[in-house]
């Protein structure tokens, strides 16, 4: 995909974790920016969330955050974007985000970055979208998640071809330039159920 206009970061809005998360995720805000890469994200100003957002911002970059009314109200959206939509609820604003974006990468994150993963995996895999999907496996976080899926292809949950429907990458330096060669994935439906 040399034409990545727009990326879609999933990751944590806990403020609880260590602080070398934060400096990663702050790190692939600014090499977004450096490439001209905008952010599409929850919109929100804390954890991880407001780290990749403010390593954007504060390098000249352009940042699109999409929040719901609940969030809102909460004063969790990040005011010093570029533009935060506020919508009605949670589906709104994951498809939003889909929407906007032509690429995926997942930092470090709980429940809801694990959701988002997953939603937008299995879409790839019925053949909804072919946009790559990149988890950023930052000091091994990821590794659980690397064995569960091998796990599930060893016992035939998932194909082998399904193990090409996204990437993992030691650091916030290898998201891009491993979306600009990843090789465009898309999955024809009606083979979706055939043995392989």
């Amino acid at each position: 995909m040399a034409d990545l206009k727009s990326l879609c970061v999933y990751c944590s809005s806990s403020a609880n974790v260590d602080e070398k998360y934060a400096v990663s995720a702050k790190k692939l805000g600014t090499l977004m920016a450096e490439e001209g890469v905008r952010l599409v994200y929850g919109g929100s100003h804390v954890g991880l969330m407001g780290a990749v957002a403010d390593g954007v911002m504060t390098t000249g970059g352009e940042v699109f955050g999409v929040t719901t009314r609940h969030l809102d109200e909460h004063e969790v959206g990040h005011q010093g974007i570029t533009e935060l939509k506020v919508v009605d609820d949670m589906h709104a604003r994951k498809y939003m985000m889909f929407e906007e974006a032509d690429a995926f990468a997942i930092l470090p994150g709980g429940f809801g970055t694990l959701e988002e993963f997953f939603e937008v995996l299995t879409w790839k895999q019925i053949g909804l979208h072919a946009k790559p999907i990149i988890l950023i496996n930052y000091d091994g976080f990821w590794d659980p998640l690397k064995t569960l899926m091998q796990e599930l292809e060893d016992q035939r949950f998932v194909s082998t071809k399904d193990a090409h429907l996204f990437h993992f990458v030691d650091t916030v330096d290898d998201v891009i330039p491993t979306i600009r060669s990843a090789p465009v994935v898309q999955i024809n439906p009606t083979e979706k159920w055939n043995k392989s």
